[in-house]
């Protein structure tokens, strides 16, 4: 089965370019002009990728980034005029997995295509590995070479989140909804504690992964080259 990509965007010329770039590269590709269509097709179509243009007539690409985080589980690549850091935020508070600055460059953005549709095969499995790190979400068990860690039910949970989408940025906001719910009452930097923790643990046990702190943003996993 080939994999679908949904372009929305409400310029003929951008639909055009994205449709040819993809096709190209043996994607299945769907499009709509505006959220509202695009709403549509994701009824009736399997959609593995979404590209979504922010700026839209009758429901603009935040609203439809955060509608689709809400009912599907696939990746967002949000498209934008605007690079201002109040923009991204924005984008990433809506629930996007990447952000680019138009005008793009084509072969960019289907980089960071593949990168996104590799990373989500990740989260329906039940065994995360980063390098010589494994993740065991059945078990609650981390093992890191050759060592075995349980960790606190809380740790483990924003570790499996952030190792489940590599690269991915996300709010402390949304790591508090995630694992914590909407009603938590407590203070947002929880997680900040949460993560200085699992940094002192796997600091020196190894060096398969980093946390990085997005400075304006918040947290992301990065998986180290080898």
């Amino acid at each position: 089965m080939k994999t679908h990509i949904l372009i929305v965007d409400d310029d003929a010329h951008i639909r055009e370019l994205l449709r040819f770039l993809f096709t190209k590269e043996g994607y299945a590709v769907f499009e709509a002009s505006d959220g509202e269509q695009a709403s549509k097709v994701m009824e009736t179509e399997q959609i593995h990728l979404a590209v979504v243009d922010v700026m839209m007539p009758l429901r603009d690409g935040l609203e439809l980034c955060s509608e689709i985080r809400e009912h599907y589980d696939i990746p967002v690549l949000l498209l934008t005029a605007k690079g201002e850091i109040e923009d991204k935020e924005k984008g990433y508070l809506s629930g996007t997995d990447d952000y680019m600055v138009k005008p793009f460059e084509p072969k960019e953005l289907l980089f960071r295509a593949r990168a996104l549709l590799r990373r989500y095969q990740l989260v329906s499995s039940e065994v995360i590995t980063l390098n010589q790190t494994i993740i065991n979400r059945k078990s609650y068990e981390v093992t890191a070479k050759g060592q075995t860690l349980l960790l606190p039910l809380k740790e483990f949970q924003l570790l499996a989140q952030l190792a489940s989408h590599p690269g991915r940025i996300f709010t402390r906001e949304q790591l508090i909804q995630m694992l914590w719910g909407t009603d938590y009452e407590g203070d947002s930097r929880t997680i900040d504690v949460h993560i200085k923790r699992l940094r002192e643990r796997f600091s020196e046990m190894t060096d398969d992964f980093v946390i990085t702190t997005v400075r304006g943003l918040g947290y992301k996993l990065e998986v180290t080259e080898r």
